[in-house]
């Protein structure tokens, strides 16, 4: 095996347990050619950083993320930072000669991901490699939808249906929160979760969202304040503060095929936790993918005799399935963390072949692109509104 990869994580969140699983088991159960080694955590609070590096399994903790990208020693830096962030550190690392995989949205802002873009494109001339974290185009079902829509399953695309449902936020007194301020999130469940079904969507039919129609509405306008925006250790106050995000996005967009899409993205479908859904319909066939059971596929075949026509779920479980061959016997399932160590895999891979992972920073720009158009669209009374304009 050649030289270790040495991997800086800068962010120690949800994400940030997330991303360390994936770090530590992935050269476990997937034979990479270069191994990537859990060098640094950086993190602002130095006692919950250190807890956390020995917690997950990082060598050290560190709070300057500038002087940890700037160390000869370290190979790829981890962004798992809020959105704000994400272009000024992403740009130093590149620039720095590190890797980079950065969690989406890419970007805050047009502007910050299509510069974000630039630096990626000049860092591969030079075999330095970015990717954004789009982790749901590795769940195996997912991946497998892909490869029936490039076979021709089901035909010529005509319709796409995406949702993405969560209710964790229908709880008026809900505390305000980072993902809640516009100047650090950039959007609502817009750019949150409705990235992840505008990529899905993308990535499954192959196609692009050309040109958009959408609206955006915040049901909650103000929420308590709590913890270190008070130094209150967490306990709540009279205080609160204004939500500057959207908290439900519903659009309707044209796909470069000549289809039409519809989506929704909120945090306020009340029972659903994390309900992403994609349905792909066709002239010879259509696939419905649900999160929420996510070790399978609904397959309809239309070309099938009319007596043995219905959706039939396919188990997704498989050695012959996306990634399946290096988890356990067939039936057995995988979880939402197994997305990640697919993550891991393919970077590494590709970082060891000398080659451009995906989605790069392009496609994160793109998606970036699209998410500015429905808010373009929502604030012109639902105009349609092109992507690339």
């Amino acid at each position: 095996m050649s030289a270790p990869l040495r991997v800086a994580m800068i962010g120690n969140g949800f994400m940030g347990a997330a991303h360390s699983q994936a770090w530590r088991v992935a050269p476990r159960f997937f034979d990479l050619d270069r191994e990537p080694e859990m060098a640094v955590i950086v993190g602002r609070d130095e006692q919950k950083n250190a807890h956390l590096a020995e917690h997950w399994g990082w060598q050290e903790a560190a709070s300057d993320w500038r002087e940890v990208i700037a160390r000869d020693d370290i190979d790829i830096v981890d962004i798992v930072t809020p959105g704000h962030t994400h272009a000024e550190i992403a740009i130093a690392a590149l620039d720095a000669g590190r890797h980079v995989l950065c969690e989406k949205p890419l970007a805050n802002s047009v502007d910050e991901a299509e510069a974000m873009s630039r630096a990626a494109d000049r860092a591969g001339k030079a075999g330095t490699f970015a990717m954004v974290g789009f982790t749901y185009r590795r769940v195996p079902a997912a991946a497998f939808a892909r490869q029936l829509v490039r076979e021709g399953f089901v035909g010529k695309v005509r319709h796409v249906r995406a949702d993405y449902l969560q209710d964790w936020l229908v709880d008026a007194e809900s505390p305000l929160t980072w993902r809640l301020d516009k100047s650090k999130a950039g959007s609502g469940a817009l750019g949150d979760i409705g990235a992840h079904a505008i990529d899905l969507a993308q990535f499954i039919t192959g196609e692009n969202l050309t040109r958009v129609s959408g609206t955006l509405e915040t049901f909650v306008t103000e929420r308590p304040i709590v913890g270190e925006r008070q130094g209150l250790s967490g306990t709540a106050s009279d205080e609160r503060g204004q939500v500057t995000v959207d908290d439900c996005a519903l659009f309707m967009a044209s796909l470069s095929g000549g289809g039409l899409g519809t989506f929704t993205a909120t945090r306020f479908a009340t029972g659903r936790k994390n309900a992403l859904r994609v349905e792909i319909s066709g002239d010879k066939g259509a696939i419905a993918f649900d999160l929420e059971d996510m070790n399978s596929l609904s397959l309809y075949d239309a070309t099938a005799p009319a007596d043995r026509q219905g959706f039939t779920k396919v188990l997704v479980t498989d050695p012959s399935h996306p990634y399946m061959a290096a988890w356990w016997p067939a039936g057995h399932m995988l979880g939402y963390e197994h997305g990640f160590t697919h993550q891991v895999r393919d970077f590494v891979t590709a970082i060891a072949a000398g080659e451009q992972p995906t989605p790069s920073f392009a496609d994160g720009w793109q998606v970036q692109r699209v998410l500015d158009a429905v808010e373009r669209s929502a604030g012109a009374g639902s105009a349609w509104t092109d992507t690339t304009s």
